[in-house]
């Protein structure tokens, strides 16, 4: 039996939504959103009968075809028209996990009652998320500014019984699913296509996807930091408290007793140093891994905002009897966060392959490329390199996407956030940094073997031990490739 979740006008958290994720709960509406949702829907269905007036998207063509009046008879055919016009997304197509959250992120959205839509609609996208029916959704397309009208096209479409979908594995075309599970395509009301093509969810998807990696990813990076600075003979000195609390950046002190934390009881963190200095990879991490935290923090609480919100247009006010045309499907305050963040996870990695490259470099009594015999063994010395090119992919990704502005619908729609593209480039940033701490991780389990018989702290070496399980310390040259995807593997799974 699985869990159930209940759609509710209740704050939804990145924890609530991992949960519903991880655990595969089902969804459900509450009643007290199937009363938002109907409520609103019957107010607005009395307002376009009683109403003469235009109002925008609902008996007026849509983006600078405002103007047009469109006659009662053809309301349902302009949103069916709507959803097929904006289907123009190309390229590779969304993962079915970003896919998944897009789901749950508009069903959320919807749930409201500031949209118009029908309670069938929402609960037909609640049946296709339990079911694991996942629209074909692509990546490129959006302006992220009148919404993510493109990627939302394509994943309302099979409401309507048109486009593809996955289905256990296999793609179809979403008539055949609809016709499998005996469901009549939704005959769409005024309004409803405007409020499923409009809204902020493929970028929100994304950056929820990324954020809930980059909570983990930056755990991992003080870990493996930790023991890369202890296979190192780093000194623990510049972690003292004392230092962190004359300059109290949240993220900085937190990173400084972290390291503490995972040191502490290490016989080599104690012993008499030869060097009254580390490199900056080493000394600075608190500064540097801190700074991500804190950047990682601030765009939590943009997505925070924006997963708890209604980004469609326009929004409708029943108790307050209004219908009003706003901008709240503009995406800026994402786009911004996702240039942000894709900055500081970037950093991790940079900084990450900095640690690696000293830990092959054959100083402090470790060997060159961290083999016995360096010369007939190459070593770890090419997973440097590996990291070094991911390192720079990832610092060419990090050009602003939000900086960008290309003016559409014959100039009406003339600044647009450009957030789409600035989602996609993060996802490719999120996987670059679990790739190099993955090397990271391989370079310094390998180094701290040198150490021997002197052991790093107890929770280190648990680490360790629990790694050797999956990669095995490497005495003479071995395909490496096998090695780093295990690594990846158990640094996404290992309990950190």
């Amino acid at each position: 039996m699985s869990h159930v979740h209940h759609i509710s006008s209740e704050h939804l958290s990145l924890e609530t939504i991992e949960k519903i994720v991880s655990e595969k709960y089902t969804l459900a509406l509450s009643e007290d959103a199937e009363q938002r949702i109907t409520r609103c829907f019957e107010y607005l269905q009395q307002k376009t009968k009683q109403s003469d007036r235009s109002i925008y998207g609902i008996n007026t063509g849509f983006g600078s075809l405002y103007s047009k009046k469109i006659s009662p008879a053809d309301l349902e055919q302009l949103q069916a028209n709507l959803m097929m016009s904006h289907a123009c997304g190309t390229g590779a197509e969304v993962p079915a996990e970003v896919v998944k959250l897009m789901l749950l992120l508009k069903i959320q959205s919807l749930s409201y009652g500031h949209s118009g839509v029908q309670l069938q609609t929402v609960k037909r996208l609640i049946d296709f998320y339990n079911r694991d029916v996942y629209p074909v959704v692509y990546q490129q397309g959006s302006l992220g500014a009148s919404g993510d009208l493109a990627p939302l096209a394509h994943l309302c479409l099979p409401l309507i019984g048109l486009g593809d979908v996955y289905f256990q594995d296999f793609k179809l075309e979403s008539k055949h699913v609809l016709e499998m599970f005996g469901w009549e395509p939704i005959a769409l009301k005024a309004k409803e296509g405007l409020a499923l093509l409009n809204g902020t969810q493929f970028m929100a998807a994304y950056g929820t996807y990324v954020l809930l990696k980059a909570r983990r990813l930056s755990k991992a990076a003080d870990t493996i930091g930790a023991l890369s600075l202890d296979a190192f003979d780093g000194r623990i000195e510049p972690f003292n408290e004392l230092i962190h609390r004359i300059r109290p950046h949240q993220g900085q002190l937190q990173t400084a007793d972290n390291i503490r934390q995972l040191l502490e009881g290490s016989e080599l963190i104690v012993q008499e140093k030869q060097h009254v200095q580390d490199p900056y990879s080493f000394r600075c991490i608190p500064q540097v891994h801190g700074a991500s935290k804190d950047a990682i923090a601030y765009a939590e609480q943009v997505f925070l905002t924006e997963i708890n919100a209604v980004t469609d247009n326009p929004n409708i006010f029943p108790e307050e009897d209004e219908i009003i045309s706003g901008g709240n499907f503009h995406g800026q305050p994402l786009a911004l966060a996702l240039d942000f963040l894709a900055i500081a996870l970037a950093e991790l990695g940079s900084i990450s392959e900095r640690r690696t490259y000293q830990l092959i470099s054959g100083l402090r009594g470790l060997p060159e490329f961290l083999v016995a015999e360096p010369g007939l063994n190459s070593g770890f010395m090419i997973s440097q390199y590996t990291a070094a090119s991911i390192v720079s992919q990832s610092k060419q990704l990090c050009t602003p996407a939000s900086i960008d502005s290309i003016p559409s619908s014959n100039n009406q729609e003339d600044h647009v956030s450009m957030g789409a593209n600035a989602a996609t480039k993060l996802f490719q940033v999120v996987h670059n940094l679990e790739r190099v701490l993955a090397i990271e991780l391989m370079n310094a389990a390998q180094a701290i073997e040198f150490r021997k018989p002197k052991k790093t702290s107890p929770r280190l070496e648990t680490l360790v031990e629990a790694y050797r399980e999956v990669v095995p310390f490497v005495s003479t040259d071995r395909v490496l490739h096998y090695d780093i995807m295990k690594s990846i593997d158990f640094l996404t799974t290992y309990p950190l």
